[in-house]
């Protein structure tokens, strides 16, 4: 009897999305080798398992390198991923190796939306450090807070945009960003007809691209929501978190290395900025409670918990694995990277 081909999926997807992987795989010809414990899945269970599969399905926790693609060998086909990012895949190496790479954008623009409004609330009216009080005892302590007027985007997709729409009704007057053409430039872009119409639709005064140095002097709210990479990493790093204003605030719901951990403990601690709101955090998933952001009062900090509504995890799980079953069967992805 000949063996059977593979598939290694490092976490369980929930009932919905492992049901349709085993009705889409026939179990007389695929075996499906499943991470069964609820956390990361390890390493070394990953490269033990891994060699001779056609197929792998992960998450942002797990690394896909050239030694991991080497172990699995030339029947591996098709690499899906549980998430929008993939700076934790090799690209060049499944390119070299003509492998294909799923992902899983769009399902996830509301739940990060709506998780980067409450980081936006928490940091700006310092709820973190209430509830602190609260804990504590001083609940007839005070806080203060601070009202931002004009935000600026690192990164203006899908997510920002969506998040800009939940902010218009807290009185914003005008929206920055920084994209690929205007965060190098030397000075202000006009706004395009695309702004103009955005600023009409959510009554906002002006929208406009502009360069990272001018986003962060100008902005009383740094919203960072870029990819992450190479050509992203410590975007946010001293020299910006020095040209913002005391009273500003940053918000991180993309990837922690976008940021530069030790330049805004520095920031925090010497008040150069107000406050920060994170659902990302360099280094994650292994922060100690130790962690200096996580010993000072005006940085809230979440979990990155940005998809984790059940319906968008459904959603996310569902698309991973129509990704993965489709390059197995050499049909068209819904979602597949350019490799």
């Amino acid at each position: 009897m000949a063996a059977k081909r593979k598939v290694v999926v490092s976490r369980h997807l929930g009932e919905k999305a492992m049901a349709l992987l085993r009705e889409s795989l026939d179990e007389s010809e695929w075996q499906i080798v499943l991470w069964e414990e609820n956390r990361v899945a390890s390493r070394a269970w990953l490269e033990e398992n891994i060699e001779g599969a056609e197929g792998i399905l992960v998450l942002l926790t797990d690394k896909v390198d050239d030694r991991l693609l080497t172990i699995a060998g030339s029947c591996l086909r098709i690499v899906s991923t549980m998430s929008v990012g993939y700076d934790h895949i090799e690209t060049q190496a499944l390119k070299t190796r003509e492998i294909k790479l799923g992902f899983t954008p769009d399902v996830l623009t509301f739940a990060v939306a709506d998780l980067t409004m409450l980081l936006v609330l928490m940091a700006t009216r310092n709820a973190g450090e209430a509830v602190t009080l609260v804990k504590t005892g001083k609940i007839g302590s005070g806080v203060d807070g601070t009202k931002p007027y004009t935000v600026g985007f690192i990164g203006f997709g899908r997510i920002a945009k969506m998040t800009l729409k939940r902010l218009s009704p807290y009185g914003i007057s005008r929206c920055l960003y920084a994209n690929r053409q205007s965060a190098k430039a030397s000075n202000p872009l006009e706004p395009t007809e695309a702004d103009n119409t955005l600023a009409r639709e959510l009554n906002i005064g002006t929208i406009y691209g502009a360069p990272l140095t001018y986003i962060a002097a100008e902005s009383d709210l740094v919203i960072v929501l870029a990819p992450g990479g190479r050509e992203t990493h410590h975007i946010v790093d001293e020299a910006f978190l020095q040209r913002m204003k005391p009273t500003a605030i940053l918000i991180n719901t993309s990837r922690g290395t976008l940021v530069d951990t030790q330049a805004l403990v520095k920031a925090l601690q010497e008040g150069w900025i107000w406050g920060v709101g994170l659902d990302v955090v360099e280094g994650e998933p292994n922060i100690a409670t130790d962690h200096p952001l996580l010993q000072l009062p005006r940085a809230v900090v979440l979990p990155h918990i940005g998809s984790a509504t059940v319906d968008t995890r459904e959603a996310m799980a569902r698309l991973a694995v129509e990704n993965l079953v489709n390059g197995l069967k050499g049909t068209p992805m819904e979602h597949e990277v350019s490799l």
